[in-house]
């Protein structure tokens, strides 16, 4: 069989600027060419990279091929990979948990290799299980959604900082960032990290985990794990920072319950703030989950949407909208209730803009005496959910103080064009 040259950025420790081998820069013409994903690239290559390795995958339902077969499927049946274990990260490797859930550690059906339950491990269970699987490389594919309050980079980054110290290879099989490559948001500060933010990165950060990995492991490793990891990324072929994931021909599979289709991964960095609001569903339990928001209709009306519209924000419109979410998540009481609110409608996404979206629809809801913050008992310290979402208290006491949009937005404008010139350098596409 003849092979390929993948298109692999090696990151170690004399090499934080990854380069590339066989890749030539991709023409303007190739926009409206299919994506090929670094899982294409791997599998067109026999696997050349992982050669001689044993190795353990991180993964979960979205790491599959064009045909839509799964990375651990293709290296079981290939005869090429010594193929140890898997490690499932939140909803489990093969995806059967629901939100904050985990399948558990045993033997997967399919292939008969161990799979270890990875969700929320330190970085000591992660050293801890690499060595018990007898790894030699670690591989990462998993489709993110562009968000830092969606868990899977930290997965990520949890699991390079742990092969940084025991001595592992690290292999990230890149996707591309199904939102586009442009960054917006608030910067989270250390006083605020959590389980959904581990690192002061931009809120929607606008990169590929390959991208990601590349800036984690030049900004934080050295300090965290005492060294960088042996990082190695298979890029992407032919994706541009401006498409999205209808622009690319790139197969879609959930990669969490509450994520079904891209649509829900475009609004997702704006609504996803719902989370923080006690008194608002984000519509888990609905089929349009973090489109359609709302509270008990006791409580929110049409003037909701009616306001919402009469700002005019580029790029979306606003629905009057009704529902009784059948999942409520950390919000019994929303449980099967009537909810009224919006449906968010994305009608340019050329010009749209999640965030100041998700800002706006907070400012609105806000004035309705049953908008209330969900505050957790749990951290007596950092109560405000809002707050571990958002980076720092900053956007709550703002919007409780009576600001606008505007304010509130441009609060992080210096951080932002801070962060875009920081993660220039490790940018691929």
């Amino acid at each position: 069989m003849q092979r390929r040259n993948l298109l692999i950025g090696a990151v170690g420790a004399g090499a934080l600027g990854a380069g590339t081998l066989g890749a030539g820069p991709v023409s303007a013409g190739s926009r409206a060419r299919r994506v090929r994903t670094g899982l294409d690239e791997l599998v067109s290559s026999g696997f050349a990279e992982l050669a001689g390795q044993r190795v353990g995958v991180v993964s979960n339902p979205t790491g599959v091929d064009v045909s839509y077969r799964h990375l651990v499927d293709l290296m079981h049946g290939s005869g090429r990979v010594r193929l140890v274990a898997a490690f499932g990260p939140e909803h489990g490797f093969r995806g059967s948990a629901q939100a904050g859930g985990s399948e558990g550690t045993g033997v997967d059906a399919r292939t008969g290799i161990p799979v270890y339950d990875a969700y929320g491990a330190s970085q000591a269970r992660w050293e801890a299980m690499f060595t018990e699987a007898g790894v030699d490389t670690v591989v990462f594919d998993i489709q993110d959604v562009g968000v830092r309050f969606y868990t899977y980079i930290w997965t990520m980054y949890t699991s390079m900082v742990a092969a940084a110290r025991v001595g592992k290879r690290y292999v990230v099989l890149d996707r591309p960032n199904p939102i586009g490559g442009r960054a917006y948001g608030p910067l989270m500060t250390s006083p605020y990290t959590s389980g959904v933010g581990l690192k002061e990165i931009i809120q929607q950060h606008g990169m590929t985990v390959g991208e990601l990995a590349r800036f984690f492991n030049a900004t934080f490793l050295p300090a965290e794990a005492g060294r960088p990891v042996d990082l190695h990324v298979v890029r992407c072929r032919h994706w541009k920072r401006d498409a999205l994931a209808a622009d690319t021909g790139v197969p879609w599979v959930m990669p969490s319950p509450n994520m079904p289709t891209p649509d829900t991964a475009l609004v997702y960095p704006g609504t996803g703030l719902f989370e923080g609001v006690a008194s608002i569903t984000e519509g888990r339990g609905t089929t349009r989950p973090f489109e359609l928001i709302g509270g008990l209709a006791t409580d929110f009306d049409h003037h909701w949407g009616d306001r919402l519209n009469a700002r005019n924000l580029p790029g979306v419109e606003f629905r009057e909208a009704y529902f009784s979410p059948t999942s409520a998540g950390q919000k019994p009481d929303l449980l099967n209730k009537l909810c009224a609110g919006v449906e968010v409608k994305v009608v340019d996404p050329s010009v749209y803009d999640p965030i100041r979206t998700g800002v706006a629809m907070l400012v609105e809801a806000h004035k309705y005496p049953a908008f209330a913050w969900r505050r957790d008992s749990w951290d007596t310290v950092r109560p405000y959910w809002i707050d571990k979402l958002t980076g720092s208290p900053r956007l709550r006491t703002q919007i409780d103080a009576g600001a606008d949009v505007d304010d509130v937005v441009g609060a992080w404008a210096e951080e932002l064009a801070t962060f875009n010139r920081q993660r220039r350098p490790y940018l691929l596409y």
